[in-house]
């Protein structure tokens, strides 16, 4: 057990993950956070008797978080709860289709049979790539610390290159969901998922239709109390293991003595450390904690094109809708145009995919009686100084338009409470350069490896975690940084 100190900077999931980690392994642990309250991009608003999960809304492989409470020696039932979706999302297409993703394998295939029209063996095939991905990833990719191309000399390493045709990179997950599937609706609903790391699905390698398997594989889970009760139970856990958590507390600097970290610097204190690990977006930790060092700076990973980002309303609704579930998609008519727009003209389509999240669904107390609290969002470009006021306007008709015809309602009309999260307050609030959600695009076959590792090459006892480093974001991945990272030290 160590009797040494370590310094997290940022209270996002993975700084608190980090904390856990490290508490156990006997280490004293602070976690200093810029925000008056935990979470980072995992946070919740409230506005006239609604609740809303800020930020993510989607919980897959939950066992990374019951593994927190395992690791201190915890029940996690006892402080954390989830159920799993029977059905993980509702798709709406501009043609009238309806389509409904059951978690039972059999039953999607069945429902893609009946509303679509694409033979069994297509699904099943498409299943088992991405299963196949996961495998050879897994080991690699995952669950270790990547420095580079020397993480391919491992046994799993090696097993990975030997299976590289596999592995897929030689095409964009769109070409690849075309040889799969013969109709574009379905074609669609798998490219869809490299918006789960921010990218585009016409660029990004088809490695990346490993994400279908976290969802359908794995399944999909609904937290109890919604998805900020991750962060309330996991803070509550480092608390119990006696990690400190200083709020208001923006670091300003990381202290260096040579090439070593020593501590961190807050107005004009110093705080001394054994180790520190940056929960920080990489851009902002380099340019404003180490901006004093610009010769430490890997200029190569901080010049790589930025992840989208997300323009979000909250939406108090004074009516309750039947047809809607947890988790809802409402498609784009023309899918490569969307993206066209947000990656080459870095503008918002007039007829952008919308997905809405309605946590009261399953939560009742997050919205008043007879009302639903509707997460609103679409994705956008990062934020490069466009003229984000219009633009949200704009936006905003052209999704009440969208829903309004879907659902054959006027939806304008039932709202009674709105807040509004776009790119600016992305970066404003969680320290996300260009308010990118998760760093940077993974819009290349290099992508993976280009991520900046969890310890710095050049700067001893600094290490990384968060979705802005490796392996990646969303909630799985980051929780994964931080297991890489106690590993690490």
């Amino acid at each position: 057990m160590s009797s040494k100190k370590a310094v997290i900077i940022g209270a996002g999931i993975a700084g608190i993950a980090t904390a856990v980690r490290l508490a156990v392994k006997g280490y004293t642990v602070e976690v200093f956070e810029a925000n008056a309250t935990p979470g980072g991009k995992l946070a919740e608003v409230k506005k006239d008797n609604f609740r809303f999960d800020a930020g993510p809304s989607l919980l897959t492989m939950p066992q990374y978080i019951d593994e927190l409470f395992a690791l201190a020696g915890k029940e996690a039932p006892q402080y954390f709860q989830y159920q799993k979706l029977d059905i993980i999302c509702k798709y709406f297409y501009e043609d009238g289709t309806r389509l409904t993703a059951y978690a039972a394998e059999d039953k999607f295939a069945a429902e893609i049979v009946n509303h679509i029209g694409e033979p069994v063996a297509s699904v099943k095939k498409q299943t088992a790539n991405s299963a196949r991905l996961y495998e050879l990833t897994n080991p690699v990719f995952l669950q270790r610390a990547f420095n580079g191309f020397r993480a391919l000399f491992t046994k799993a390493g090696f097993k990975a290159l030997l299976n590289l045709k596999k592995l897929d990179t030689g095409r964009t997950m769109h070409q690849a969901n075309q040889r799969f599937f013969r109709d574009a609706r379905l074609v669609q609903f798998y490219d869809r998922y490299a918006t789960y790391n921010g990218s585009n699905p016409y660029a990004a390698p088809a490695t990346l239709n490993v994400i279908p398997h976290l969802e359908q594989y794995y399944g999909a889970y609904f937290p109890q109390g919604g998805m900020y009760a991750i962060v309330t139970s996991l803070v509550n856990l480092a608390v119990m293991l006696g990690v400190k958590f200083h709020y208001n507390c923006a670091v300003d600097e990381i202290v260096l003595n040579g090439k070593s970290a020593t501590g961190i610097k807050i107005k004009d204190e110093v705080i001394n450390a054994d180790l520190i690990v940056s929960n920080m977006d990489i851009w902002f930790t380099y340019h404003k904690l180490l901006k004093n060092h610009p010769k430490l700076h890997p200029q190569k990973v901080l010049q790589q094109e930025r992840s989208s980002s997300a323009l979000v309303f909250y939406w108090g609704i004074n009516k309750k809708f039947i047809k809607l579930d947890l988790h809802n998609i409402f498609f784009s008519a023309d899918y490569e145009a969307e993206f066209d727009h947000i990656w080459k003209e870095k503008n918002i389509y007039h007829d952008p995919t919308v997905y809405l999240n309605i946590t009261s669904k399953l939560n009742a107390k997050d919205a008043p009686p007879g009302c639903e609290n509707w997460f609103v969002m679409i994705n956008v470009p990062a934020n490069t100084g466009q003229d984000w006021d219009t633009m949200i306007a704009e936006a905003r008709k052209h999704i009440l338009t969208k829903i309004s015809g879907l659902l054959n309602e006027n939806i304008g009309k039932l709202i009674i409470s709105e807040t509004i999260l776009d790119p600016r307050d992305i970066e404003h609030k969680t320290s996300s350069y260009q308010g990118s959600i998760y760093g940077t695009s993974s819009n290349s076959k290099y992508a993976a490896f280009m991520r900046h590792a969890n310890l710095s090459a050049k700067i001893k006892n600094l290490y990384f975690c968060g979705g802005s480093v490796h392996p990646g974001g969303g909630i799985p991945l980051c929780l994964l940084s931080a297991k890489i990272v106690s590993g690490s030290v």
